[in-house]
């Protein structure tokens, strides 16, 4: 009898729509190998499980209420196995204040930063303020729980309250130094360095466009140009984020390098795997196909992550 895996895929958050090209390529994987289903999260979804009786839960959630820790909890409490990292480090990792906090007491490099705890206009002279003593322009600011880089801009002394206003609907804003030099990514495989990786985007930066619009021609570099024991020092820094937060199963994580030095900007707890995906691409380099990395992810699962 073959074993049942459902995979979650859409829900609330901004990445609604890459959610559902994961789901589905990770479905068209393992079709054949078992009894599969793909489940958007809305209302009353716990009793839809409760009717498929998975074994297995494939997460293919992006962004709030993915991996967050939310649905984690929900599949804990179910006792449901299930992919990714658990509770906790979802949690961590989407707060990129918390992240931060952790990786500075660790001693990982990051960019500077201030946060506004009240989005409001009020409040902005007084930031400003804090920007050109502490940070200087220009900087980047960001929503403190999005990913893929949903509700990221980079702002200069002219365009700053006009993109702040963007974000009106966040409470709390980070606000970091802008990094300039080389977008450097890794991919880290169970407690494992799988490879590293690096972007040439056309636009500013890697932004969601960026990620997953062909049209937008990021330049995927591999291998990495840089000396051996830079790519030992990035992938290091990686696997020790990946373990200090508790990640489990599969984590990228997105850095700038800078003058010879790397600043970890954030942990993916989630990393998509579409066709323009980052952590199958380094998967193939590595010699693992997308069926045999969706294999491992599905038996890497349990509870209690």
């Amino acid at each position: 009898m073959k074993k049942k895996i459902l995979i979650l895929a859409g829900g609330y958050s901004k990445e609604r729509d890459i959610s559902f090209i994961t789901g589905r390529a990770v479905y068209k994987q393992i079709k054949n190998d078992y009894k599969c289903k793909i489940l958007d999260p809305k209302s009353g979804f716990i009793n839809e499980i409760r009717k498929f009786k998975p074994h297995i839960v494939f997460n293919a959630l992006h962004g709030r209420y993915g991996e967050d820790g939310f649905i984690q909890l929900i599949l804990e409490s179910e006792k449901i196995k299930y992919t990714h990292s658990g509770v906790m480090a979802s949690s961590i990792c989407i707060n990129k204040l918390i992240s931060k906090q952790i990786f500075k007491k660790n001693k990982i490099s990051s960019p500077k930063y201030l946060l506004l705890r009240e989005n409001s206009e009020q409040n902005y002279k007084n930031i400003y303020k804090k920007i050109i003593k502490n940070l200087g322009f220009p900087v980047v600011i960001k929503p403190i729980n999005e990913g893929s880089s949903v509700g990221v801009y980079i702002c200069n002394k002219k365009n700053f309250f006009k993109n702040l206003k963007k974000l009106r609907s966040e409470k709390e804003v980070l606000i970091e130094k802008y990094i300039p030099g080389r977008e450097i990514q890794v991919a880290i495989m169970g407690n494992k360095k799988l490879g590293t990786i690096e972007l040439v985007p056309k636009r500013k930066f890697y932004d969601y466009k960026a990620k997953y619009d062909k049209k937008a021609k990021t330049k995927h570099i591999l291998p990495v140009e840089l000396p051996i024991n830079k790519i030992k020092e990035v992938e290091n820094i990686a696997l020790k984020a990946h373990k200090i937060t508790g990640c489990r199963g599969i984590t990228r994580s997105d850095f700038r390098y800078s003058n010879k030095k790397f600043y970890l900007l954030e942990v993916n707890t989630q990393p998509g795997l579409t066709e323009l995906s980052l952590v199958p691409e380094i998967a193939r380099y590595k010699g693992i196909n997308f069926y045999n990395l969706i294999r491992w992810i599905i038996n890497d699962a349990s509870i209690n992550r």
